[in-house]
């Protein structure tokens, strides 16, 4: 069965609604999904609904953003099936919270030169839980101020050394919670703790510290971003430390970096079935 465990929909930083990315992967044939929106529980029981109506079974997960204080790196964590969803509920407000003050903070920014409304930018986050930066860009485009969202007007905006928000790039991971804390609260909802796309953040040897802390349940081996000597470094750390691996398109739509689809990189069922048997 393929199974592709990390989508996001547009109540974080993707193009496509719920209704939309569970009816794309019936199209697909892809018959499970996480839905897995940052710091967001709000797709869990909309999702179960609609999944059961396309013959998709939707996994509940969320995307932590978290920060590794020891390497001054951020850091992922996808939460797969909580049993008490509730108590991630606090982390997940922090969390956004502070987002949606970066976000309006990064957009009155860009506004001090683009003369365009921030309705404009409300538009594309207005079923989000903050103000992404992709929101920004995608009304940039409406008004002819670029042709691509992600390139030269990007780099001139969100450039983290000297793009004209790169003070606010950089205090991006400063209300981000402690990794340790994000998978302590996981553990305390009965969720399972998978560290996303360590390629992104460099978290290989994180993933080995915490994995011999006996803290994390598994890591994404397979994501856009690894190469087959990075998928194998990553699958060689969880053999190590008998850890899940998982795999998903990470895919945002529109709003991807890269030209993806859900589906195109998918979890092996041997281990689903681990994830499941975990949550029964």
């Amino acid at each position: 069965m393929k199974a592709d465990l990390h989508c996001h929909t547009t109540i974080s930083d993707g193009s496509l609604g719920i209704s939309d990315i569970i009816r794309q992967a019936d199209r697909d044939d892809v018959r499970c999904i996480a839905i897995t929106d940052h710091d967001s529980l709000a797709s869990l029981s909309r999702s179960s609904i609609l999944g059961q109506r396309y013959n998709v079974n939707v996994i509940p997960a969320v995307e932590f953003s978290a920060f590794d204080s020891a390497r001054d790196k951020k850091v992922h964590i996808i939460c797969y099936m909580p049993k008490k969803p509730d108590r991630l509920e606090g982390l997940c407000l922090r969390t956004s919270d502070g987002r949606m003050k970066l976000g309006k903070s990064l957009a009155m920014k860009v506004l001090e030169k683009y003369p365009i409304t921030l309705e404009s930018i409300l538009r594309y986050s207005a079923g989000s839980k903050a103000i992404y930066k992709c929101h920004i860009m995608h009304a940039l485009m409406d008004y002819g101020y670029t042709t691509e969202l992600y390139g030269s007007v990007y780099d001139e905006i969100f450039d983290a050394k000297d793009g004209l928000c790169a003070e606010q790039v950089r205090s991006e991971a400063d209300f981000y919670p402690d990794v340790r804390f994000v998978l302590t609260m996981i553990k305390a909802a009965g969720g399972i703790s998978v560290i996303a796309h360590p390629k992104v953040f460099d978290s290989l040897d994180l993933i080995e510290e915490l994995a011999t802390e006996k803290l994390i349940d598994g890591a994404e081996v397979w994501h856009s971003s690894a190469d087959e000597k990075t998928q194998r470094d990553i699958a060689g750390i969880c053999e190590k430390h008998d850890l899940i691996q998982t795999g998903g398109s990470d895919f945002h739509g529109f709003y991807n970096h890269y030209a993806i689809q859900i589906g195109s990189l998918v979890t092996p069922d041997e281990e689903l079935k681990k994830i499941i048997s975990l949550e029964t």
